[in-house]
């Protein structure tokens, strides 16, 4: 039996940018984007254009800029909004405007305050509107798990007649059991009298740990375009985890018989992008990404492992692109070592910025005995984070502590315009110090809402990465930095954070609540 092809629909830099303190800007959404295009998506629901000014601007720019996949602006039943997604999309390869509306008793009643008759024909009217400006049109009645299901079929009829392409079922709140959820699936094909005309489409959040499960219970029932994101990241709990759905569609495939685009080797460097520019870690026992994915304690796994992986390991951990543990570089190792070590890692660097990582590395080896690819990675994540122009960058730190001295310290930091500022403050410990410092130079107010410290490898010369998260103006903005020394590593984190919310400000691109 020939394979059916499901649409891999990703919607990170929509949904996934809504969990709470992941707003991301627009050259971070931009490159997310083209890793995307790496990782051979083939839908991108690139933002909300009508949310922001800068969400507006960032979808423009992945239209313009990715060109492989289908790029997708969200819009409400609204013509404003639908206006505004195409204004966001028109120049992209293939345009698609995805519109949404509440469609269940709860959202009508306290969310809307609108009839069902009033919902259905803001649906059509917006789903025509977008339809004159675009041939690919998905519509979607958010909260379709609890909608009345009778309600649902004739929403959805009056949606494709309208000229929607794709129906998507979003469980919006994680409601559904995938036994229930494939049944509902099932029901709709039977129930929509053109749903022939239109591919099904499912949006699962992870409220109760189902996500993904639901997804290829929907799957198994008829859907042909999964909804997901990098890392399972989204409102709430999540959404369906990307790289669980489609290890489980690649590693499974002579039970569900079905094809994807996805080059799965791709799938890690994208998991690790992401955590980067969200300050999201990526959980130890995370399935396919995390740490411990392929990490075999147990003696007889250990052995199974030795005499053949395939015992205890249902897929490759190579061919979704981890890469080995143990990197085989140190002080005597040449730039062309680095450069390979760092393509394997799915990094593609030019010559300028070698020549900066080389010169970070170099002394990184200097520091630590041996250096592993999570060093490789944070080193090359802390370098990029440095190296954007127009920001603050921290140039050398002093700190004095100890009973019975005061905690203080001096820093010096180069500002946007390549001047220097020096300047030193008394804290309740050095890191706090040095944050007091940093504040009285760069002179944006904020509270540091979490601070955590990491170490990225093993032993006493271990790199600590320092992810934190500060809010201004009721948003919150992660920031990152990692270094053997963790004072140091706090104020580069520190540093990024401010950095990306003058960034933020800049492009009008506060994350938008939606």
């Amino acid at each position: 039996m020939d394979k059916e092809k499901v649409v891999i629909f990703d919607t990170t830099l929509r949904d996934g940018e809504q969990a709470a303190g992941a707003g991301l800007n627009w050259d971070e959404k931009l490159e997310i984007a083209r890793q995307l295009e790496s990782l051979g998506v083939d839908v991108i629901e690139a933002g909300f254009p009508a949310s922001s000014p800068g969400n507006l601007r960032s979808v423009q720019e992945i239209a313009q800029e990715v060109r492989t996949p289908i790029i997708a602006a969200l819009a409400r039943c609204i013509p404003s909004d639908v206006d505004t997604a195409w204004e966001a999309v028109k120049n992209a390869s293939q345009p698609r405007i995805h519109v949404f509306i509440s469609s269940s008793d709860i959202h009508m009643q306290h969310a809307l305050r609108k009839s069902a008759d009033e919902v259905l024909e803001q649906a059509v009217d917006n789903v025509k509107r977008a339809k004159k400006y675009v041939e690919d049109v998905e519509f979607s009645p958010m909260d379709a798990t609890r909608t009345d299901p009778e309600f649902l079929y004739r929403l959805l009829e009056a949606a494709i007649d309208a000229g929607a392409t794709t129906v998507n079922i979003p469980d919006t709140v994680g409601y559904a059991i995938p036994e229930e959820f494939g049944e509902y699936i099932q029901s709709i094909r039977e129930n929509v009298p053109n749903i022939d005309k239109a591919v099904i489409s499912v949006h699962c959040h992870n409220d109760l740990g189902l996500a993904s499960a639901n997804t290829l219970s929907a799957i198994q029932a008829g859907a042909r375009q999964a909804e997901v994101c990098i890392n399972g990241i989204g409102e709430r709990a999540g959404n369906a985890s990307l790289e669980e759905v489609v290890m489980a569609l690649l590693t499974r495939q002579d039970f569900l018989n079905i094809d994807i685009n996805i080059d799965a080797t791709q799938i890690y460097p994208a998991s690790r992008l992401v955590s980067e520019y969200t300050g999201f870690p990526v959980q130890p026992n995370k399935a396919v990404v995390g740490s411990n994915a392929f990490r075999h304690e147990s003696g007889i796994h250990q052995a199974g492992i030795i005499n053949a992986p395939i015992t205890f390991e249902i897929m490759d951990p190579h061919a979704v692109g981890v890469p080995d543990r143990i990197l085989p570089l140190g002080r005597q190792s040449g730039r062309h070592a680095l450069e390979s070590r760092l393509s394997e890692l799915g990094y593609e660097v030019g010559d300028e910025e070698l020549g900066a990582l080389y010169t970070a590395f170099k002394d990184l080896a200097d520091k630590k005995s041996s250096i592993t690819s999570k060093d490789l990675e944070a080193l090359m994540g802390d370098e990029r984070r440095g190296s954007i122009q127009g920001i603050y960058r921290i140039d050398q730190i002093q700190v004095s502590a100890g009973s019975p001295s005061l905690p203080t310290a001096t820093v010096r930091i180069i500002d946007p315009e390549d001047q220097i500022h020096v300047d030193s403050a008394i804290g309740t410990g050095p890191i706090d110090a040095v944050y007091q410092v940093i504040s009285k130079v760069v002179g944006i107010p904020n509270t540091l809402v979490e601070y955590r410290v990491e170490a990225i490898t093993e032993g006493l010369d271990a790199l600590g990465e320092v992810v934190l998260r500060i809010e201004h103006d009721g948003v919150n903005f992660t920031g990152r930095g990692s270094d053997t020394d963790i004072i140091v590593a706090s104020a580069k984190a520190y540093v990024h954070a401010l950095n990306r919310t003058l960034t933020a400000k800049q492009q009008e691109s506060y994350p938008a609540v939606n």
